[in-house]
């Protein structure tokens, strides 16, 4: 592991004890797994791979309602509903 020194804000600092202490982890495991969590999501992945993913996945969950983008809460409201 390498060793690196970060600065937090107060508030920074009391979330990362009390959600450690909540996890039984140490403050330095908390902060791997986020930075692993970014890392993950692809931020810095190349535009065109996140294009080419958006574009895998487009017609794979096909609602056969063709108004969600207007009616997206009323839907979000029948489906909590059920």
């Amino acid at each position: 592991m390498v060793r690196t020194q970060i600065q937090l804000t107060e508030e920074q600092a009391r979330a990362l004890k009390e959600i450690a202490a909540a996890r039984g982890e140490s403050i330095a495991e908390v902060i791997r797994r986020a930075v692993d969590g970014v890392i993950r999501s692809g931020i810095m992945m190349p535009i065109d791979e996140k294009q080419k993913r958006a574009m895998d996945v487009m017609g794979k969950f096909k609602s056969g309602k063709r108004d969600v983008s207007k009616r997206h809460d009323a839907y979000l409201v029948e489906a909590y509903d059920r």
